[in-house]
């Protein structure tokens, strides 16, 4: 049953309220003051307030402005018998969602209520859905690599300064760009996103910059393009690198001038927009063959961005892959399921080409296709069982992580052999090694002599 908090220093008007709002199957409480009114909003969490303007003490306009304070998404419906249009736009600025002038007409009262119930039951619903998406593109990972990502998007995303992001097919670069969005003060407009590659060279245009009616065949009604919905946005252009130079010219000139016109129109349109570009080319390399213009990349690299490759964060293969279990088995309706440590071992060796999107694809099709409740190796494509870089010498037998019985074992074996290996590439300069591989020195050092490394050296 949901309540309204009525509030009404008169109390004929509050009586009369009483019964209508019983009748309607609400639970109907009250208040005669403004200093009630607050004291009662915070008290018992009214899903819709009625509030009278003229009381003695603080008025209600005055309690509309601390319950607003207090409660920001609290629909609130006022009520006067002395309203001016000056009043009704003063409340409506401070929040209110309807005026109702007195005598109360019951009609009126009731689709009022109806219609402020139904806005705030969007507007819940409107959060629920963005904390859903959000916690989706949560970047999943706790590496150095991604860490010291983490940190830098922090910094970076209260700003206003282009985004420019890097990184090899399916590292999470979008992940990246809603990260920066959602971290800005520009986190409650919208995310637009445009995938360059995926548009053909003769609509690009008229998908950034919209169009104007009769600009072409089939322009058959004026549209807006992705900069125009995403004023006062962000704009993710997404493969910027396959862009074509006619289109690079168009966008640096919004970059910087903050203008543009529709296609087949002349009325120049001005936008305050956030723009994030990414792309899994050297744009330098494009540069250089001539595909890609210096002045927009000098424009868009004001914060660069480079997305590590999963073979550079295997420490974070574990998370990944228990989060898209997870995930996976609650979308199909199945009970979690379980990775062995074999199995593990092998995707934590596994070089992942196609980074998260390729780990995040085979999840999916295991979780689909596995009828086990326990994924094992057997389970696994040959492309990841038989690539295995880290597993030691030859004559090794069976001490490789693939063999231990537990995921322990696996681990600090597969750690072990890894160390080994990073140690000879680097010939055991131990500075050198640590920081390539994001280990404190004191901290490798103590793996050393943990695994007992010390005497592996030549």
């Amino acid at each position: 049953m949901q309540t309204i908090l009525v509030v009404d220093d008169e109390e004929n008007i509050r009586l009369s309220l009483e019964g209508i709002l019983m009748d309607e199957g609400f639970r109907p409480i009250f208040a005669s003051t403004g200093e009630d009114a607050i004291r009662k909003a915070q008290e018992e969490d009214p899903d819709l307030i009625l509030l009278d303007i003229w009381m003695p003490g603080i008025d209600g306009l005055k309690a509309l402005s601390r319950i607003k304070d207090l409660r920001p998404h609290q629909p609130v419906v006022m009520m006067s018998g002395h309203g001016t249009i000056e009043t009704a736009v003063k409340a409506t600025r401070l929040g209110a969602y309807d005026f109702i002038e007195k005598p109360l007409s019951l009609e009126k009262v009731l689709l009022s209520i109806q219609n402020a119930l139904k806005v705030s039951q969007l507007l819940v619903e409107n959060q629920a859905l963005k904390a859903k998406i959000h916690k989706e593109y949560e970047m999943i990972g706790e590496s150095k690599p991604i860490l010291q990502l983490k940190n830098h998007i922090s910094v970076a995303a209260p700003s206003n300064g282009w985004v420019l992001i890097t990184g090899e097919n399916g590292t999470g670069k979008e992940l990246v760009a809603r990260a920066i969005h959602h971290q800005s003060h520009r986190a409650e407009q919208p995310f637009v996103e445009v995938n360059c590659a995926a548009i053909p060279e003769e609509l690009i245009e008229s998908e950034l910059f919209g169009h104007e009616k009769g600009a072409f065949t089939g322009a058959t009604v004026a549209r807006k393009g992705k900069f125009d919905q995403a004023h006062c946005g962000t704009l993710f252009l997404d493969e910027i690198g396959d862009m074509s130079l006619k289109t690079q010219a168009k966008i640096l000139r919004i970059l910087q001038e903050r203008k543009f016109e529709r296609v087949g129109g002349n009325r120049t349109i001005e936008v305050d927009v956030r723009v994030i570009a990414a792309t899994n080319k050297s744009l330098e390399a494009e540069i250089k063959a001539g595909n890609f213009r210096e002045d927009l990349y000098f424009r868009l690299n004001v914060l660069p961005f480079q997305v590590p490759p999963l073979r550079e964060r295997r420490e974070d293969i574990q998370r990944l892959a228990d989060h898209f279990l997870t995930y996976f088995c609650r979308q199909e309706s199945r009970k979690i399921k379980q990775i062995s440590a074999d199995a593990l071992a092998a995707m934590t060796t596994y070089s992942w080409p196609g980074n998260i999107r390729e780990l995040k694809n085979l999840i999916e099709r295991l979780v689909i296709m596995t009828s086990d409740q326990r994924i094992t190796l057997e389970h696994l494509p040959a492309a990841i069982t038989t690539n295995a870089p880290f597993h030691g010498s030859e004559d090794a037998g069976d001490n490789t992580p693939l063999a231990a019985d537990s995921y322990r074992d696996a681990k600090e074996l597969f750690e072990k052999q890894y160390l080994h290996q990073k140690l000879e590439e680097n010939n055991w300069n131990i500075s050198k090694t640590a920081e390539l591989i994001g280990l404190e020195r004191s901290n490798l050092h103590r793996k050393i002599k943990s695994y007992g490394l010390d005497g592996n050296r030549n």
